[in-house]
């Protein structure tokens, strides 16, 4: 299957290349040509628009900041739309709104070209070994004509149904993250406090029914304050944003995650927004 690829950042170029390797052709697009140029050294064609791209693929899987981007690389100047063909699948996996999703799904559909959201959990390194899951919104026919595609990235899938509903599901989930690596680093910072050794906290709580995969395989490197990005914070910061949002929209009581994203807003006014999420732990350190 032909296959594009429209932004290429840590995880659309990870997949791009996981992609590449099991054989299907694959073309990518990124506003800022020179962030995906070395794609080109895994046989991937990079192209000049999201136009090129779209009448070159069969499937687009857009993988950008906001709606706001995504609405641009679609329906603006050399946009998707304008290179259109029949059987044209969009499949987004950004971190958007359900209410963002299902209008830009209809947008599409205006156009002739169908639309699934695609949204995955899992960073770049899950994404080269095919181990993400995929959680899906749409119509489940145009799902499986693409199927293929996503079973290599993926592990599982879950169809979710209507447009928007991968998008919610990605928003929930995101939700237990950030709150999540907010808890652990408190966990952490208590036991340093407390004269405790870290790294022997995070041993007693791996220990127990209350470990989880953070505090497994993130756990560690934030205790030694290794905060190399598999995820920005500032990404986190801007999908609090959208599940303030959505949970607004949608009448739904979330103030954890109000707070969290109050938290996460201060910490990129403090410069580290370009550090993993859970570097969430080394402005709590600071700040008083």
């Amino acid at each position: 299957m032909n296959v594009g690829i429209i932004g290429t950042g840590l995880l659309g170029s990870a997949i791009a290349k996981r992609l590449a390797s099991s054989g299907h052709k694959i073309s990518a697009y990124n506003r800022t040509r020179q962030k995906a140029e070395s794609l080109k050294n895994f046989g991937i064609e990079v192209v000049d628009s999201p136009k090129e791209l779209a009448s070159k693929c069969e499937l687009v899987i857009t993988i950008l900041k906001d709606a706001s981007v995504i609405e641009q690389m679609a329906f603006g100047d050399n946009g998707i739309i304008h290179g259109k063909h029949d059987g044209l699948i969009v499949a987004d996996m950004s971190t958007i709104s359900p209410i963002s999703s299902r209008s830009i799904a209809k947008k599409f559909s205006d156009e002739g070209i169908s639309m699934i959201d695609t949204p995955v959990m899992g960073g770049p390194s899950l994404a080269e070994k095919g181990q993400m899951i995929v959680m899906v919104g749409g119509k489940k026919e145009i799902y499986e004509k693409c199927k293929k595609v996503f079973d290599l990235i993926g592990e599982k899938t879950f169809l979710l149904g209507e447009n928007g509903s991968g998008h919610a599901m990605k928003l929930v989930m995101n939700s237990q993250i950030a709150i999540l690596a907010l808890a652990l680093s408190e966990g952490i910072i208590l036991a340093k406090k407390s004269g405790l050794d870290p790294m022997i906290f995070l041993e007693v709580l791996n220990s127990t029914y209350f470990k989880t995969g953070m505090s497994i395989n993130k756990g560690p490197k934030m205790a030694n304050g290794n905060f190399e990005p598999s995820f920005f914070l500032k990404m986190m910061q801007k999908d609090l944003d959208e599940i303030s949002y959505t949970a607004k929209e949608f009448g739904a009581n979330m103030p954890m995650s109000k707070l969290a994203n109050e938290i996460y807003q201060k910490a990129i006014k403090e410069g580290l927004g370009d550090i993993d999420y859970t570097g969430i732990l080394s402005y709590l350190e600071k700040s008083r």
